[in-house]
Parts: structure tokens; C-alpha cells; sequence
């Protein structure tokens, strides 16, 4: 009896302790060209309604540097963004909270904004869970990633191996209707042999002469 009582404590330990975690997301790295605007985008999962008290807080830390700074925070349905920082003057809220995305935009990036982004989202009762990292890259040209160049290849790949199929296919149509085409025609002329030699082959009736 005392082995069921723990075993259920324990299942119910486990779903509440899930009912009350949030998992946050954002992308692993963002490529942007230097002088451009970059959206940074943050949404979350919670096992709740979106709460009227849902925040959002952003930190960012520079490459090279060990602490990170407060950028943004979003709470009591309003936006706060940081009066001090590299951001102060570029950075705008562009999420929806009711749709539970966090996600901002920064302005005019530099190569100085090269470095990680940390967005954390709490949605009451939902308050347990992890904060999600983006790193951030800005180049001068904003190289061609390899995924992009494997799934061009790929595509390319296949749209030959179905365009030589679509060819295999009508040329073996094209062949059986030559074929059929070449068949009847026989088949015609063995018709018209046949019914010339029945006419050339019908017997003469001798014509006879009666006297009186």
C-alpha cells in the first residue's frame, strides 16, 4: 500500500513539475549583413492560457566579454528598453505577447553587436524553465550557408532524374504507338491481298447453248 501511495506521489510530483516548466525558443545563430535591420525572434510553449502577467526579457552579451547586459524586458503589457547599452536607440519591440512571441528588432547592426542573446519568458504559473541563446554574426556579405548550397544540389538532382524519367516513359509511348501503327497497316494490306485473290480465284461459269 505504501509502494502505490509513493508511486502515485510521484506521478503527480512529475505532471505538476511539468505543468509549471515553459520551454522557451529561438534560432541557434542569425547571419545579417552590416548596416541592416535584424528581427530576433522568441516565442515559448506553456501547458497554460497566455497570462495577463506574461513577460519577456532579453540580455545580450559581446563576444569576448564574460557578462551579460539587460536589453529589453516586457511586463505588465508594456515595453521597457534599456535607456543605457549599444541598443538604446536601435532597438524596437516587434512581438505580440497575446500570440506569445517576444521577438524585437535591432537597427542599423554594427560589427560591435557580433555576440549572444539570451530571451526568457515567464507565463504565470508557468515560471520554471530555461532562457534560449542566439548568436548573432554580422558580415560584410552575408555568406551562402551550406545547407542552402546542399539543398539547391539536391534539387537540382532530382529534377533531372525526373526529367529523365518523363523522357524514358514518352519515348517508350512514342515506340509502342509506331508499333501499333505498323501492325495495322499489315494487318490491312494481308486484308486487301487476301480479298484480290478470292476475286482472281472465283471460278467462271460456262455459258451453255441449247438447239432446237
Amino acid at each position: 500500500m505504501l509502494s502505490v501511495l509513493a508511486l502515485t506521489s510521484v506521478v503527480l510530483l512529475g505532471i505538476a513539475s511539468q505543468c509549471t516548466a515553459i520551454s522557451v525558443y529561438t534560432n541557434w545563430e542569425k547571419h545579417v549583413q552590416v548596416g541592416s535591420d535584424v528581427r530576433l525572434s522568441c516565442s515559448f510553449f506553456s501547458w497554460h492560457w497566455t497570462s495577463a502577467e506574461v513577460t519577456f526579457s532579453w540580455s545580450y552579451r559581446p563576444d569576448g566579454a564574460k557578462e551579460s547586459v539587460s536589453i529589453f524586458h516586457y511586463t505588465n503589457g508594456a515595453p521597457y528598453i534599456a535607456t543605457k547599452g549599444p541598443f538604446r536607440d536601435r532597438l524596437e519591440f516587434v512581438g505580440n505577447p497575446n500570440r506569445r512571441d517576444g521577438s524585437i528588432m535591432i537597427r542599423n547592426v554594427d560589427y560591435n553587436d557580433n555576440g549572444t542573446f539570451t530571451c526568457d519568458a515567464k507565463n504565470p504559473p508557468d515560471i520554471m524553465g530555461h532562457p534560449s541563446n542566439v548568436r548573432l554574426l554580422v558580415f560584410e556579405k552575408v555568406p551562402v550557408q551550406a545547407g542552402v548550397i546542399t539543398g539547391a544540389i539536391i534539387g537540382v538532382v532530382l529534377g533531372l532524374l525526373i526529367l529523365v524519367v518523363a523522357i524514358y516513359y514518352l519515348m517508350r509511348f512514342l515506340v509502342a504507338r509506331r508499333v501499333f501503327s505498323l501492325s495495322m497497316s499489315r494487318h490491312g494490306k494481308k486484308g486487301k491481298g487476301k480479298e484480290g485473290s478470292q476475286q482472281r480465284q472465283k471460278p467462271k461459269v460456262p455459258l451453255v447453248f441449247i438447239s432446237f
